[in-house]
């Protein structure tokens, strides 16, 4: 449970269903690292939370055959009617463990929900390979799939992994109220950074670590840098930039910034409790986000819900939201796209109040998490409906 998407998916899903009179009880690893944790939250939340230390992100055979073990003790004592994993290694894991039970007469039905595939185009081929192989055999061992966009389902099948009428397309859900809404705290956010007068603010969040594309937006921020003044034309608006978050690549970031000669335009807050996330965001001018490997980043919707236009690269579900009407869709590693789309936005208020209106339009009710945890119900009752009646005794005439 630590600060990213897929564990506030988690637990949204686990409020909800708590909230409807479910019995819920959340499995996680200890929350590690840099970027923040959730696990304070959960545990006030009502429901009961588990923390197995076992339960590690890193590869480590026997740890995780150890964790297995413990989690299949763990359900067979919960004796439950629905596992739902997340994320790539707890979801093989618990898939498992649920399946085990099955094996030997246990009545879990299996979920798991794709927040982004952990096999890509990036990896070596050894690697790709083994993970591919991984999660076809766990779909197998699965009786539905939610992905968090149509994207994850096309890629997801076109690798073999699972059966089309396992997926659900449910996106991943945001107390959106808190986002449409500007924060009196987002004036203070902005006044804290001491941007100059007229200064244009970009604004990526997201963990500093690999595949997140802090490289493009470095490169793209010194070609603007460079650009200067337009012949003839008065100066263009200062673009400064801010990266909120933390993680393994804050010292290189840092160290790039003032090797690309751009200390007086980067901002690095460090990490931000979930709740600042909306002054954060009305406080952008626009927001960026260059990753090369998502599902669909939250960090999009959270963006729009607050009126802001989008920049992204065309990876896993960002063109289900982003597009012409809504912001900018760009090849990944496009840098000089990248940073034409930020000038151009940049120089034009009118466009970013255009595009920013018509994303908070179509996030209000895509991404509610009240409609989330709806439809992530309806896919348990429809398993279990089915369940009950293979188990009803026979009807006598």
């Amino acid at each position: 449970m630590i600060l990213g998407g897929a564990q506030e998916n988690t637990l949204l899903t686990c409020e909800g269903l708590h909230a409807r009179g479910h019995e819920v009880t959340l499995v996680t690893g200890p929350a590690l690292g840099p970027e923040g944790q959730l696990l304070t939250r959960a545990r006030a939340g009502g429901y009961r939370v588990v923390e197995l230390d076992l339960m590690r992100r890193e590869v480590r055979p026997l740890r995780d055959w150890r964790c297995l073990r413990r989690l299949r003790r763990l359900l067979a004592e919960l004796d439950v009617d629905v596992v739902h994993a997340h994320s790539s290694k707890a979801g093989i894991l618990g898939r498992q463990a649920a399946w085990s039970l099955r094996r030997r007469g246990g009545r879990p039905k299996i979920v798991h929900t794709v927040h982004g595939l952990a096999f890509d185009e990036y990896q070596p081929w050894w690697r790709r390979g083994l993970y591919i192989r991984l999660e076809r055999r766990a779909a197998t061992q699965s009786d539905a799939l939610i992905s968090v966009a149509d994207a994850m389902t096309a890629q997801a099948l076109a690798a073999g992994v699972g059966r089309a009428d396992q997926y659900t397309t449910v996106y991943s859900g945001i107390q959106v109220d808190a986002f449409l809404r500007r924060p009196a705290e987002a004036d203070d956010f902005r006044r804290s950074l001491a941007l100059p007068r007229g200064a244009v603010l970009v604004t990526q969040v997201s963990r500093l670590a690999p595949m997140k594309g802090h490289e493009f937006l470095l490169a793209a921020a010194q070609r603007l840098a460079a650009s200067g003044r337009p012949a003839g034309g008065p100066p263009p608006a200062p673009v400064h930039f801010c990266l909120v978050g933390d993680g393994t690549l804050r010292l290189w970031i840092e160290a790039e910034v003032r090797r690309r000669g751009l200390v007086d335009r980067f901002h690095l807050t460090g990490l931000l409790p979930p709740e600042r996330m909306p002054a954060v965001f009305h406080a952008a001018d626009l927001v960026v986000h260059a990753s090369l490997r998502e599902g669909l980043a939250r960090t999009i919707p959270q963006a729009m819900l607050a009126g802001r236009p989008v920049v992204s690269f065309d990876i896993g579900g960002a063109r289900e939201v982003v597009d012409s009407a809504t912001g900018v869709l760009l090849p990944p590693r496009d840098v000089a796209g990248l940073a034409e789309a930020i000038r151009t936005l940049a120089d034009s208020p009118a466009l970013r109040d255009s595009l920013g209106a018509a994303g908070r339009e179509r996030c209000r009710t895509m991404f509610d998490h009240n409609r989330m945890v709806d439809q992530i119900e309806r896919v348990y009752r429809r398993l279990l409906e089915g369940l009950t009646r293979a188990s009803a005794p026979a009807q006598r005439g």
